[in-house]
């Protein structure tokens, strides 16, 4: 008898393509099924996530495909995700300017 090695919720979110979130939602809703280990964490069967995935998400079932994105979503998705470390540099490089200035 070999162990079947269950599946973690970052895991099944990477499997299913949606926020781990998602997932503790779905396990406690008893839509897919799931195990507590140790009375408080989750754990998946590898099989019970793929034959939620093929009837609830026959799409999801195969590996989907992106569509490519154009140069200006791009740009966009960077100033959006980086807006912080570009502001932020920006502000260390004139605080350094102004204290070497003097």
């Amino acid at each position: 008898m070999s162990e079947e090695k269950l599946l973690t919720v970052r895991e099944v979110s990477i499997l299913l393509s949606i926020s781990e979130k998602e997932v503790m939602d779905l396990a406690q809703a008893g839509v897919i099924p799931a195990y507590k280990v140790g009375g408080v964490f989750l754990r998946f069967k590898k099989e019970q996530i793929h034959d939620y995935q093929k009837s609830a998400h026959p799409s999801l079932a195969k590996a989907s495909i992106r569509k490519p994105t154009s140069l200006q979503e791009k740009i966009s998705d960077f100033f959006y995700f980086y807006d912080f470390y570009i502001l932020s540099g920006m502000l260390i490089l004139l605080l350094l300017v102004v204290i070497f200035k003097a």
